[in-house]
């Protein structure tokens, strides 16, 4: 039985995710959002005229959920960022089965790929600014720390997919040591300052 049109963009939101996720791109329709929800497929279209207007608000909501939490300045700025990674990297994670479905997507819709663009430049950019709360200078001469928030931005994702890939992917032993090479790298500045 059909919800009363009393659901909110954001619950509409949540429900396409879930859509997304078990029904894949190929299968994931207005209708099938409206299905997923339990509300008529006009309650869908009054908030999205299409599934491309759908799609990109989850990628609006997944950027600012994840820029939410990584903006925060944090006294173990680089443990807590790992620690957050960590918790969305496994092999049946929702998070990034969505987003990668959504990378895929982007491949044949300019405008989710532009979307998808934004977020990671916004990402790489939150991170550099992290860095330089933490490093009064690049660890490594000629290195940039923008270079350094780009480098550590595409890790956490390679990290992600190479989880998602692999069931028995060594998720917890890879970011301990991840973290170690990072804090190793902050070790490089504090040693550089006190020069």
């Amino acid at each position: 039985m059909a919800k009363p049109n009393v659901v909110s963009k954001r619950e509409l939101i949540q429900y396409a995710k879930e859509c997304l996720v078990e029904k894949g791109l190929e299968q994931f329709t207005l209708r099938a959002v409206a299905e997923t929800a339990g509300v008529t497929q006009g309650t869908i279209y009054y908030h999205f005229r299409t599934k491309e207007q759908l799609l990109l608000a989850i990628v609006r909501d997944i950027c600012e959920t994840s820029w939410q939490e990584i903006a925060r300045p944090k006294e173990d700025a680089i443990a807590h960022a790992l620690a957050s990674a960590r918790s969305r990297c496994s092999y049946d994670s929702f998070f990034h089965k969505l987003f990668l479905s959504l990378v895929a997507s982007g491949f044949n819709n300019e405008e989710i790929r532009h979307k998808l663009g934004e977020i990671m430049a916004m990402e790489n950019e939150a991170l550099s600014r992290n860095l330089s709360g933490l490093w009064a200078a690049s660890p490594i001469e000629g290195v940039s720390r923008d270079t350094w928030g780009i480098l550590i931005n595409a890790m956490v994702d390679g990290l992600a997919l190479q989880a998602v890939l692999q069931k028995d992917f060594p998720v917890e032993s890879i970011y301990r040591e991840f973290e170690h090479f990072l804090k190793g790298l902050s070790a490089l500045t504090d040693k550089e300052g006190k020069k």
